[in-house]
């Protein structure tokens, strides 16, 4: 499909400035808030805040800024040694109520919107599968969005993102926790808050149980996550 075949209206932001790097990376994020009220915020000065895309739960797509420029979407936030998360990734802002507001499962017209348009970007800045992230996997002291709800399981199909690892037969490299938070900081993480960290990494590759606790299960995920970037499946 075309890019204006993906985009049903565009509601320019002021909140953007230029970007300071190439473009390898996308955020997922859910607004926890009214729609009309999450895109009145995302184009207000006062709020300082955009994405780059907005998509409502009946599946409308809104462009807010360009993706060749820098929306304000992730915050503080870190990824795979960046810092300015924002100036390196695309922010899309998914219409939902949140944990907050009565946390659900997302609509499916919305994924149904929501696929098309990031096979493009990925395809058009060549982002890597494991580059696909949510909110809480780049701000996991801050957030906890989109949530053990989002249907990862559905992009996967389509390789826009990481799937689970199956495979949890390799043993456990890890000696102790330590070890543990330091592949987990190699596989990308924010590790400044081990508990926070642990819930952001169940929320995302174990979501039906976040405790924050490092145990068996979660040690062979990392592990077997860690294997496959080593050996070049993550593309």
């Amino acid at each position: 499909m075309a890019e204006d075949e993906l985009v049903h209206r565009e509601v320019p932001s002021p909140n953007w400035n230029e970007r300071a790097g190439a473009i390898s990376a996308v955020v997922l994020h859910y607004t926890e808030m009214p729609f009309d009220a999450a895109l009145a915020r995302l184009i207000d000065p006062a709020a300082e805040v955009s994405a780059h895309y907005l998509i409502s739960e009946a599946g409308e797509v809104i462009r807010l800024v360009a993706e060749e420029k820098r929306a304000w979407h992730a915050g503080a936030s870190f990824w795979r040694g960046l810092r300015d998360v924002n100036s390196a990734s695309i922010g899309i802002e998914l219409d939902h109520p949140g944990h907050a507001g009565g946390y659900r499962p997302f609509a499916r017209a919305q994924i149904d919107a929501l696929l098309p348009l990031l096979a493009r970007i990925v395809q058009t800045h060549d982002i890597p599968r494991a580059n696909v992230v949510g909110h809480s996997d780049v701000a996991p002291t801050r957030k906890i969005d989109p949530g053990e709800l989002f249907p990862w399981d559905r992009l996967a199909r389509h390789r826009l993102c990481l799937a689970r690892p199956e495979r949890l037969d390799l043993g456990d490299p890890f000696d102790n926790d330590g070890a543990f938070m330091l592949a987990l900081e190699r596989f990308g993480y924010d590790i400044t808050d081990s508990h926070k960290v642990v819930e952001a990494f169940q929320r995302r590759w174990r979501p039906e149980h976040i405790d924050g606790i490092v145990d068996g299960e979660v040690r062979a995920i990392l592990f077997q996550l860690l294997v496959d970037r080593d050996a070049g499946r993550t593309r």
